[in-house]
């Protein structure tokens, strides 16, 4: 994924025009001088509807439409013609997008599979005609029903990644290089912290033809649940994510205090996460002699699974990705 193409992050203007009115209309013929009521109903107005499609992996389609409006609905007409409803816009989205209100912030809904719709902002109804409100006091009504006004309201559209395993870790814990070793993907690399600023998609190979998607997350730092670093903005990512894998490298002055903040920014994000299945990789390990990694291994935490592995020497990566679809594949 190119930094410029990926968008997780849009918020659009919606405007959905007024519902017609109904119809104030008697029947005329040449037979009928003076007939009942038949005004017809106003149309609706378009809604603004949101769409999946499982095509799509970003919201840059979205990025530069900063309005939406739909069509209004068409005045109702004589001998009860019901106005046309005004035209729905529809707004294509990858699975995982999320729905919330910009001034309040208030969740909608989440898109989950292909071809689902949600109405994101609904027209205006139409008015009545004439024709409803008849009754047997009230033989020739002159009066209908407006339709109901547009409304016009900011929305917020945000993606979560949908990826098997999500790389977890600070910045420079060797995330990026690890998913460019084991897929196809081609991260940015380097020796500075928050290299990566988009999350990035790969896919594993693994035997008989069998594979599994990973995530790199951009680096999370101590208060990133609270806005630091590059905050929460990619913490929602990880919600999408089956395995969590924890990297930390072996260079870390601190294995088990470095695994701990991670574990409790998590926490602080959503404490659901802590429900998902983690484990724990060493990385940067070809900077370690035998000896010195068995004096490590007393320093790991022991209530999750862990391998020290490096990347760019291959120890331990195979023996990972075993791990992993193992534990990808449990019931």
């Amino acid at each position: 994924m190119a930094s410029s193409n990926f968008v997780d992050y849009v918020k659009i203007c919606c405007r959905t025009g007024a519902g017609g009115p109904g119809a104030v209309h008697f029947h005329r013929d040449k037979l009928t001088a003076k007939g009942g009521p038949d005004g017809g109903d106003g149309g609706r107005a378009g809604h603004i509807i949101i769409k999946g499609n499982r095509q799509l992996w970003t919201l840059i389609h979205l990025k530069y439409r900063k309005h939406v409006i739909a069509e209004p609905g068409e005045r109702g007409g004589s001998t009860l013609k019901h106005g046309a409803n005004g035209k729905d816009e529809y707004l294509e989205v990858p699975i995982g997008t999320i729905a919330k209100d910009a001034e309040t912030g208030e969740f909608l809904f989440e898109i989950t599979h292909d071809g689902q719709e949600e109405i994101l902002l609904g027209g205006g109804r139409g008015g009545l005609g004439n024709a409803n409100f008849k009754s047997s006091t009230n033989q020739t009504p002159r009066y209908a029903q407006p339709g109901d006004p547009g409304k016009e309201e900011w929305k917020i559209l945000e993606l979560k990644l949908l990826a098997d395993v999500g790389l977890v870790g600070f910045p420079n814990a060797g995330k990026s290089t690890l998913l460019s070793v084991v897929s196809a993907a081609k991260p940015e690399i380097a020796d500075y912290p928050f290299t990566t600023l988009v999350p990035n998609l790969g896919i594993v190979r693994y035997h008989d033809n069998q594979s599994f998607v990973m995530a790199d997350i951009p680096g999370i730092i101590e208060g990133a649940h609270e806005g630091k670093g590059l905050g929460t903005r990619f913490l929602r990512h990880i919600e999408r994510n089956s395995v969590l894998l924890f990297m930390i490298p072996a260079d870390s002055k601190d294995i088990k205090k470095e695994y701990k903040i991670l574990l409790n920014e998590l926490k602080q994000f959503n404490p659901e996460l802590l429900d998902k299945a983690r484990i724990l990789a060493i990385t940067k390990c070809d900077m370690l002699d035998a000896e010195l990694m068995k004096a490590m291994k007393k320093e790991v935490p022991r209530r999750i699974p862990s391998i020290f592995i490096s990347s760019i020497t291959n120890i331990g990566v195979d023996k990972l990705k075993d791990m992993l679809w193992k534990e990808l594949n449990k019931e």
